[in-house]
């Protein structure tokens, strides 16, 4: 069983077993999110090739979005009474995704590489709606649907410049 995570007095009344649940999802969505965040950022900064522009805009676009998504899982972390922990540590030790090559350049092979993220995150946000759903907070599991909507419509965006028979 996992360890119950430290909460701190709050108004808010989700059920505290509720609470614990949602927390541990929350962090590592969180977790995952910023990870991603960061893999977005670095293709930002290195895509080269004949897709540069499309690539590097599209790559901003997302990772602006990431950021805010990252604010309002952690935001929701503490509104339960947790404490949302994104440092570089924990962000090392807790990523569920793989690490992110820092040696590829060509647009396409960072559109790959984020495909595979991007879908890995959608399917941890989806777990997490019916975890959080089936402890009895609505209100977390609505925010990770909303997360899961932005993070399919990241996905398609970004197979859409694949060949279709590199899809799975």
């Amino acid at each position: 069983m996992a360890k119950a995570a430290k909460t701190h007095a709050t108004r808010n009344d989700v059920p505290s077993n509720a609470k614990q649940v949602s927390i541990g999802v929350l962090q590592a969505c969180l977790v995952d999110t910023i990870d991603l965040y960061n893999a977005t950022r670095q293709a930002h900064w290195n895509v080269k090739g004949p897709h540069f522009g499309e690539l590097h805009k599209l790559f901003e676009e997302f990772y602006k979005a990431l950021q805010e998504s990252t604010d309002d899982l952690a935001e929701r972390i503490v509104q339960l009474g947790g404490t949302a922990n994104g440092v570089t540590q924990t962000l090392a030790s807790s990523t569920r995704l793989p690490p992110y090559p820092t040696d590829i350049y060509a647009g396409m092979d960072h559109v790959a590489q984020l495909a595979d993220r991007y879908a890995m995150v959608g399917k941890a946000l989806r777990e997490g709606i019916d975890q959080t759903d089936e402890a009895g907070d609505a209100d977390t599991a609505d925010l990770l649907t909303e997360q899961s909507r932005a993070a399919d419509k990241m996905l398609w965006m970004i197979e859409a410049h694949l060949p279709q028979d590199k899809a799975p």
